[in-house]
């Protein structure tokens, strides 16, 4: 197996985009440019991002508009309609499709809610990844024909960018989806473990459709930290990574500048080059609304904290500022009164002070510490766990948060 699905139906590098105040009206604007009268009778799943739990307007999770939208579009064609999720560890599904919104719209039009999670994963080879060889995958999306990538338009802290290919990740089951960010560094590649194993994704688990939700984006610090950012756009395309590109492009970055879209774009898995994709319509870059990148360097102080960083990339500086914004007051009771807790980022330490907790792959073999954590970087509900010994209670990896 070398893809999700067979390659029955048609792609093309062609991606449309529609512009206006009401996303609902976006969303068939650009699936009215699509032919997939193809897809009637056939079994259709919708995979927004719906991995946390949060409300309308914060740029975290698709647009129920959007959602809705595409329901009714596909119902109209004919097709068998359902939406599908596997959210992050400590997140219910059903309690996160509430949240969203996505039920009201879903139970407005009888279409069917599914916890990918369900019964047991698929063993989905890689037999070509490099970073992975294989993927634990949700059972449910092997029961459809067609699937259809709906993310919301963000920036990434870990991934430079959360479009159509990194949302497949919410296609891998439970836990499993942890294990992307514990990986080893790659032998004679110095790009992170994490993009490198997205590329690897990309690989066998392609959408056939993707539906952009660019009508509150998020900028900076995202996936869910962020500030939200209106655009006020939805583009659609069948081929992701052209998809992708156009996206990239209306946040003021490109695809060349992501790893896991320009390696997978290398490895022939799609088209980034936007001389060869046909973008419609011809004045679509006039919509361009730069987004704050992921910042590339955070001050880290806290009370009874010290931080080590010498030579930290911005993944760990972010993943253990989140880490201390939330958690800092839940961990002083693991340790003793007025102890100062110390962390180490970075891969400079030649030395670092005796129980030190070590954050990220580049923080290995620096010296004694209380405790390593590995990951390209880690997520949080892990740093949490190896301090507190208790198993996914990083509930608030799935809560919003005000943007500062």
């Amino acid at each position: 197996m070398t893809i999700l699905f067979s390659q029955k139906f048609p792609v093309d590098q062609k991606v449309h985009v529609a512009k206006g105040d009401d996303p609902y009206e976006n969303t068939r604007a650009v699936l009215n440019r699509i032919d997939l009268s193809f897809l009637k009778n056939k079994r259709v799943l919708l995979k927004p991002n719906v991995g946390r739990i949060a409300p309308l307007g914060q740029g975290i999770i698709t647009d129920s508009r959007v959602v809705a939208a595409a329901i009714d579009w596909f119902t109209e064609i004919g097709a068998n309609v359902a939406i599908g999720e596997s959210p992050i560890v400590g997140v219910d599904t059903m309690e996160a499709f509430h949240a969203a919104g996505i039920t009201e719209v879903a139970d407005k039009r009888k279409c069917r809610l599914i916890d990918l999670n369900e019964g047991k994963y698929v063993e989905l080879p890689a037999p070509d990844g490099i970073a992975v060889k294989g993927f634990k995958a949700c059972n449910p999306i092997f029961k459809f024909d067609f699937l259809v990538s709906i993310p919301v338009m963000k920036m990434h802290m870990h991934t430079g960018v959360s479009l159509s290919i990194k949302n497949m990740k919410g296609c891998l089951w439970r836990r499993s989806k942890v294990d992307l960010h514990m990986l080893p560094p790659v032998s004679g590649n110095e790009e992170k473990p994490i993009n490198i194993a997205i590329a690897d994704m990309s690989g066998v688990l392609r959408p056939h459709l993707s539906i952009i939700d660019g009508t509150v984006g998020m900028e900076g610090l995202g996936p869910s930290a962020g500030k939200a950012r209106a655009v006020n756009v939805v583009l659609a395309g069948l081929d992701p990574f052209a998809v992708d590109a156009v996206a990239c492009r209306l946040m003021g970055t490109t695809a060349e500048k992501i790893p896991h879209l320009s390696m997978g774009a290398e490895r022939g898995f799609g088209v980034i080059d936007l001389n060869q994709i046909q973008v419609s319509p011809e004045n679509w870059e006039d919509w361009i609304t730069p987004f704050l990148p992921p910042p590339e360097n955070l001050s880290i102080e806290f009370p009874n904290v010290k931080v080590h960083d010498k030579n930290s990339c911005s993944a760990c500086q972010s993943t253990l500022l989140l880490f201390l914004k939330r958690y800092r007051t839940v961990i002083l009771d693991y340790f003793p009164k007025d102890e100062l807790i110390q962390f180490a980022i970075g891969k400079g330490h030649e030395t670092i002070p005796e129980n030190t907790i070590c954050i990220g792959n580049c923080s290995a073999n620096i010296g004694k510490s209380r405790t390593f954590i590995k990951g390209c970087p880690p997520v949080a509900s892990e740093i949490l766990c190896e301090i507190t010994g208790k198993l996914s209670i990083d509930l608030l990896d799935g809560k919003s948060e005000t943007p500062d």
